[in-house]
């Protein structure tokens, strides 16, 4: 098993796919085990590759052009561990990326965006709040979103700085975890929302301090199970199901080279059935 994650131009990308290969997950960290979570509960046979970028998180700080290598490695890596599809459980790489990749790779790649459309259906009131890193905020693909659905409603928009990397850290329901959140929570509160997006997979993994500030009434979206869904229906499509007989095997990369980084993964996916490897 390779453990480099680098630039390799030599990838078959017109590759034919089988239905008991894996499924490759990519994200800037560890925020898209919360898109694997969703995946193996919908799809629990699949065996399930996933790549957390960590020491290039968050994406939101790097260029379009650097998100785009950084999506090219790991796809790279991933392809030559023989998956089926591919999944980009990251708003930011989906805005700056996933057309190009899918360009590059001859397999189904599955992108996400933060979920402006549900949430726009499921407001009472009309107004909502979107919480995502700067450069999903920034993307060509959210304005679009905007364009699309946004019309007859209100959307408040809120960069959070530095959510990011507590997520990373592991510090989930620290005091200094809590104030980030209470005060990038307070602008969407003051101007009314009772709907939030979390437009990004790593909030999804601090959603219950988020509904602890701003309260019952307020409806919170994560866009993981949709994700899942669109997965399930594109294999199926293309009779790439693993039989239901196969016992799945999960496995996952991190080229984050903390020492409790492993501990931190384990915390998160909240299972013992991972097998995680540190990559360069």
């Amino acid at each position: 098993m390779h453990n480099h994650l680098q630039k390799n131009k030599q990838t078959n990308t017109n590759t034919i796919s089988s239905s008991t290969e894996a499924i490759g997950v990519m994200d800037s960290g560890v925020g898209g085990l919360s898109v694997l979570q969703h995946i193996h509960r919908l799809l629990p046979h699949e065996h399930l590759n996933f790549v957390a970028d960590s020491q290039y998180a968050p994406y939101g700080s790097l260029s379009p052009k650097e998100v785009t290598e950084r999506c090219f490695t790991i796809a790279d890596f991933l392809i030559e561990q023989n998956v089926k599809a591919l999944v980009v459980a990251c708003n930011t790489a989906t805005a700056a990326s996933i057309q190009l990749m899918r360009a590059k790779y001859k397999l189904p790649i599955i992108g996400m965006e933060p979920a402006v459309k549900p949430a726009a259906q499921a407001s009472k009131n009309g107004i909502i709040g979107v919480l995502a890193t700067v450069g999903t905020l920034r993307s060509a693909q959210f304005a679009a979103l905007l364009t699309n659905y946004g019309q007859d409603i209100q959307v408040n928009t809120q960069g959070c700085i530095g959510l990011v990397e507590c997520v990373e850290r592991g510090e989930i329901n620290t005091a200094s975890t809590k104030a980030l959140v209470a005060k990038y929570c307070a602008p969407l509160l003051e101007a009314g929302a009772d709907t939030i997006v979390l437009g990004c997979t790593h909030y999804f993994f601090v959603r219950e301090v988020i509904q602890e500030i701003v309260g019952g009434d307020v409806a919170i979206i994560d866009t993981g199970e949709a994700v899942a869904k669109h997965l399930q229906a594109t294999l199926e499509a293309q009779s790439l199901l693993t039989p239901s007989e196969v016992e799945s095997n999960i496995s996952i990369w991190t080229n984050n080279a903390a020492e409790d980084r492993g501990d931190v993964i384990q915390q998160l996916w909240g299972k013992r059935d991972a097998k995680i490897e540190r990559i360069k």
